[in-house]
């Protein structure tokens, strides 16, 4: 199979042109073309004035040979390597604590190789999970243990399905290819920053459940982690639901938000250290405010969909940055914990919302919050409580336009954007809740996001609190090497919670990982 990179086409041009357009640039007839696959498309929209898409293409002709020695600009030979797990013979149990993308792909890959996997999730599978999440979102009762946090899938299943990924690489290609046969959209294997939307993404979750267990894993919903069972420095079991299991591996993939988990750990002599996360809010555009910014005449160009951005600044001497930007989208209530308040944003596949919203994060560090392990999860904490206050004590979100933000006063009435936080809101001033600090950060941050997107800073935009979940608060130190704990052997932590991903395919791809090094050393050990 060959391959031509940089192609380019107009965004009112008809994709079933780029067959012919190949042909006409390789100098050879159509029908030389024996297969023909879009590898990748991104949106090239600097020139607002000539809005190109970029494709790069897979062909299989008739004679590649003949094409290859013309030496054609960008024409190259495309090997596709795919992913195949490792089978081995072994009676090797292994337990998957968690079922979040790191979980459900380390026992998947895991069950596929021939191991005993018992999967335990705390939260409830996702059929159930959605109308606890319902129950909250209309009727206000949390359910601490199945939430947006906590339950099959993870936090993600409860928000865009954004399946960016810094790399493209073999175990990439698996994590894309799995949820496609899930019943994914086959877009996401080629276009650029790919989103599922959570409409979809449950049903694509429930695939990968059934799946798994048909190759011989089983997993269990509402048992919690309560326990590990170590001797002589390695993990031999766990206690879930007051039960003992003995297994030869654990594999932890535990989520970001599993603060009582963590605690447990670290009094069992895990070794977990504080690491650096960020805090903020959500704020709110109309769509089509973003569309024009991004799209200039072009915005209402159905071709084109919902715009996005991704901006980041340095101010006061942090970072600050959007995260988690979800197109035609909502703000949804995201707490597990009584008396708090937590945000995050969620767009549908279609993201036909009138709002387009996104994080807007100001880097933490120890200066901040102080050099204790769990520093990080009680300035966490003590943010979602100010803002449960600070929002009424009933779970409403405070909410605050802009310009007073900037101006440092409370928000007595809304202007043209409604907040589209599901439960409800309370006008506020959010410089109530952070530091002088990090609201100057985003302040400045404000201005200057607003050189870059046009009405960025508009007055009437909302921001609502917080968001502090984008990452955890905490590592559970491994080794580099063999990716298990560095002072518990047999025990691997693993995805964002743990500390070594950030999002739905950099977790799962850990959990690829993970499932390699288990797999090795089952063969040393043997």
């Amino acid at each position: 199979m060959l391959q031509i990179t940089g192609l380019k086409l107009s965004i009112n041009s008809d994709e079933r042109k780029l067959k012919k357009k190949c042909a006409k640039y390789l100098g050879i007839n159509i029908d030389d073309i024996v297969d023909f696959v879009i590898l990748k498309r991104s949106l090239d929209a600097r020139k607002k004035e000539n809005i190109i898409y970029q494709f790069n293409i897979g062909l299989e002709l008739k004679n590649e040979t003949v094409v290859l020695k013309r030496n054609i600009k960008n024409v190259m030979v495309y090997n596709e390597h795919r992913y195949d797990i490792k089978k081995i013979s072994t009676n090797k149990k292994v337990a998957v604590i968690g079922y979040g993308p790191a979980g459900m792909y380390s026992a998947m890959c895991l069950a596929e190789a021939g191991f005993t996997v018992d999967v335990y999730e705390r939260g409830e599978e996702i059929e159930k999970r959605i109308k606890s999440v319902n129950d909250f979102w209309i009727n206000r009762n949390l359910n601490t243990e199945s939430n947006v946090q906590f339950g099959e899938g993870g936090a993600g299943t409860f928000s865009d399905g954004k399946l960016t990924s810094r790399n493209k690489n073999i175990r990439t290609t698996k994590v894309l290819d799995e949820l496609i046969l899930a019943g994914a959209p086959n877009e996401i294997s080629y276009v650029h920053n790919p989103h599922i939307g959570t409409d979809k993404l449950r049903e694509v979750v429930k695939n990968i459940r059934n799946k798994t267990r048909k190759l011989g894993a089983s997993i269990y919903f509402n048992t919690k982690l309560e326990n590990v069972i170590i001797e002589n420095e390695s993990i031999v079991g766990i206690v879930v639901n007051g039960m003992k299991k003995n297994y030869d591996y654990v594999v932890l993939a535990i989520g970001h938000s599993s603060r009582d988990t963590f605690k447990m750990l670290y009094e069992s002599g895990v070794r977990i250290e504080q690491k650096p996360f960020a805090v903020g809010f959500r704020i709110e555009h109309p769509q089509l405010l973003i569309n024009r910014a991004q799209y200039g005449n072009e915005y209402n160009n159905p071709r084109l969909g919902p715009a996005e951005y991704k901006l980041t600044n340095q101010a006061n001497g942090r970072g600050v940055y959007t995260f988690c930007m979800c197109p035609g989208g909502i703000v949804v209530p995201s707490q597990s914990e009584i008396n708090t308040v937590v945000v995050n944003g969620m767009s549908e596949y279609a993201r036909d919302m009138p709002n387009a919203n996104s994080a807007i994060l100001v880097t933490i560090d120890r200066n901040d919050v102080g050099d204790d392990v769990f520093s990080g999860v009680n300035f966490q904490r003590e943010m979602e409580r100010k803002a449960f206050l600070l929002g009424g004590k009933n779970y409403n979100a405070p909410v605050q336009r802009v310009v007073d933000f900037i101006n440092n006063k409370k928000t007595e009435k809304i202007g043209d954007i409604n907040p589209s936080y599901k439960i409800g809101t309370t006008f506020a001033n959010l410089r109530e809740i952070y530091s002088d600090e990090i609201n100057k950060a985003i302040v400045d941050s404000l201005e200057f996001f607003n050189k870059r997107v046009k009405s960025f800073s508009l007055d009437d935009a909302i921001l609502t609190g917080v968001e502090t979940r984008s990452s955890s608060p905490i590592r559970i130190v491994r080794d580099v090497k063999s990716l298990m704990s560095v002072n518990i052997l047999n025990l691997y932590p693993c995805g964002e919670g743990c500390g070594y991903a950030g999002g739905i395919v950099s977790a799962a791809v850990d959990g690829i990982k993970i499932s390699e090094k288990i797999i090795e050393r089952a063969i040393d050990n043997n």
